[in-house]
């Protein structure tokens, strides 16, 4: 009988890939070796391996510079990357090393944006495209950074009042862009995004407010999907309206030469991922050159803001099962030495699904069972609802430890958990690695931050160091 772990795998998924091979019965990570970091570090342990990174950058490029040669396209593409995934500096530094620009959502972004342009990471010819509902901080932060000469610095417009706070405090002409308030799913609880202006208002909100304004010049419109591009009928159609305000507003808008179609690629969650990304770049430029030339308008430069697929792939969380609880008959909980509230919060929050696989063991024989964080919380857990299918792995035995992985983790979880601050229950930061190449391509490991200390949560919550008694011997 094949009831091996290794045999369900290979039985269900293509397996190895590209990103997943054994070592006799250990997991590598596009050739890193798990079970050494896990000696050599401990768990429970993220990790964030920059090359994948680039990998995918330089992929989606090669996407769009395929597309527009075979469909003869005229404008041009740029790539940027949307802070909010992951500001962490080796994150950011690695995806400025790959020429692409940066897509931000808040005022702290631009102090960011300041601070690598000092060190030289950014020029002001790397485009800063600034999203989100602009508070007062976050406008002063644009306005400066406009007057300080970085002249590719485009506020996307979210609301009727942002045009004239933006131009009360920026001392010359400026570039903006418009966001358009997309539809939402069906399945939402609500028909229209809260950010951009809708459809209709686009074109009248420009003859209004822009057309006469020698101050101000615009030249993006930014279509953002909150579900991502996806081959399906509701973001089609949402493209097509989005091409229908571009067409009416450049007839009316010389300068309006870009066209950004936020909302990024899916990243994979399974083994058994499919996504077809060729074809959805040949069909989205498509789609966009027949409806200009149907209108008789030029073809835009095209932006797009990929941000969980820059980073998302490339980082993981690696964590110990320390126990084995067997509640009633069918229900087993292997305990992990972390929580998943506290280092994957999507994976609570949302229901978000990540790649589970073991580590090591993948010669024993499996079973079925459910993932428990340490808080005493009941949703602390992750399950076959989140993981599509039914959690296996190898037979816990106290006596043989057994370590599990959960892969492309690497947009978000840092931010929404709150790396190095105060969590449920007082659960620590894990350690975080480093995983770099050097000049000869060999792996490099660095620490990033040791795992949180007791010391560092009670300065948070406004306690002293507690003295440990000396014991005289």
């Amino acid at each position: 009988m094949n009831t091996k772990y290794i045999d369900l795998i290979q039985q269900t998924f293509d397996f190895p890939n590209e990103e997943f091979t054994l070592d006799k019965d250990a997991l590598k990570f596009h050739d890193i070796d798990l079970n050494a970091l896990v000696k050599t570090y401990g768990t429970p342990l993220k990790f964030t391996y920059l090359p994948q990174i680039s990998n995918n950058i330089k992929r989606v490029k090669n996407l769009f510079n395929t597309a527009f040669e075979k469909l003869n396209y005229q404008g041009k593409y740029h790539y940027c990357y949307c802070t909010k995934s992951s500001h962490f500096k080796h994150v950011l530094e690695t995806v400025l090393a790959n020429d692409v620009h940066i897509e931000t959502s808040s005022a702290y972004d631009i102090d960011i944006v300041e601070h690598l342009k000092q060190e030289g990471t950014i020029s002001p010819d790397h485009f800063i495209i600034c999203n989100g509902f602009k508070r007062s901080r976050y406008i002063d932060n644009i306005a400066r950074l406009i007057n300080n000469g970085h002249h590719n610095c485009i506020p996307i417009i979210d609301n009727y009042e942002e045009l004239d706070l933006l131009s009360e405090k920026i001392d010359h002409k400026f570039k903006v862009g418009i966001r358009i308030a997309s539809e939402e799913e069906p399945k939402f609880e609500f028909y229209t995004s809260r950010l951009g202006i809708g459809y209709k208002n686009i074109v009248p909100y420009y003859d209004d407010q822009i057309r006469n304004n020698s101050k101000i010049e615009l030249n993006m419109l930014h279509f953002f999907i909150n579900t991502g591009i996806r081959d399906n009928a509701y973001y089609w159609n949402e493209l097509h309206k989005c091409l229908k305000v571009y067409t009416d507003l450049r007839k009316e808008c010389p300068t309006l030469n870009a066209l950004n179609i936020g909302g990024g690629f899916p990243i994979k969650n399974s083994l058994g991922f499919d996504f077809d990304y060729a074809y959805m770049v040949e069909e989205i430029i498509t789609q966009i050159q027949l409806t200009c030339d149907a209108e008789g308008v030029p073809v835009p430069d095209i932006f797009t803001e990929f941000g969980s697929f820059t980073v998302g792939e490339s980082s993981g969380a690696i964590y110990e099962v320390l126990y084995q609880k067997q509640q009633n008959d069918r229900e087993k909980w292997n305990m992990i030495n972390s929580s998943f509230i506290t280092t994957l919060p999507d994976t609570w929050a949302i229901n978000k699904r990540f790649i589970m696989l073991p580590i090591n063991r993948w010669e024993d024989d499996y079973e079925r069972v459910l993932l428990g964080g340490l808080t005493c919380d009941s949703d602390d857990y992750y399950n076959s609802e989140q993981h599509v299918n039914a959690i296996h792995l190898p037979v816990f035995d106290d006596q043989k430890p057994l370590y599990v992985g959960f892969f492309n983790t690497g947009a978000y979880q840092e931010t929404i958990g709150g790396f190095g601050g105060l969590h449920h229950c007082l659960i620590p930061t894990p350690k975080q690695i480093i995983i770099d190449k050097d000049a000869a391509g060999n792996m490099v490991t660095e620490i990033f931050s040791e795992e949180q200390d007791s010391a560092a949560v009670l300065k948070i919550l406004g306690y002293s160091p507690v003295e440990q008694p000396v014991i005289s011997e």
